[in-house]
């Protein structure tokens, strides 16, 4: 006979989360950037970040998320700035899928609901429906 596995509410999952270290240099983010098909950048701690990569999750895209500290935020942005366009502001957080910026999360959101998000997220190779 089969036996129950006992339920655990503390149970550890793996993240694919990106860790923080002091040694880290900006120019590692841009690398991040262009090497994963979706990755999140936000401030640590941030909400939107959270809700951001769960909305991802939901649709069967598992995001790195990737989370900066105070001090380092304006370098941070600076550097992103001059990856992305011109006419494109990098705010907390900010997705890029397929190493460009999509936006944050009401760009995130306005697409999902237009249902723009999900042939995006195949031709970076996020999904494979």
């Amino acid at each position: 006979m089969y036996q129950a596995i006992p339920y655990r509410p503390s149970v550890s999952t793996v993240t694919r989360d990106l860790p923080i270290t002091s040694g880290i240099h900006d120019t590692n983010v841009i690398t991040m950037v262009s090497e994963n098909a979706v990755i999140i950048i936000g401030t640590r701690g941030c909400c939107l970040c959270h809700v951001v990569k769960r909305l991802l999750q939901g649709l069967g895209v598992n995001p790195p998320v990737y989370e900066v500290d105070q001090d380092r935020e304006t370098s941070v942005v600076a550097q992103l700035s001059t990856h992305a366009s011109a006419a494109e502001t990098v705010q907390f957080p900010a997705v890029f899928v397929g190493g460009k910026l999509l936006g944050g999360l009401e760009r995130v959101m306005a697409s999902h609901i237009s249902g723009e998000l999900v042939p995006i997220l195949k031709d970076a190779g996020a999904l494979w429906l």
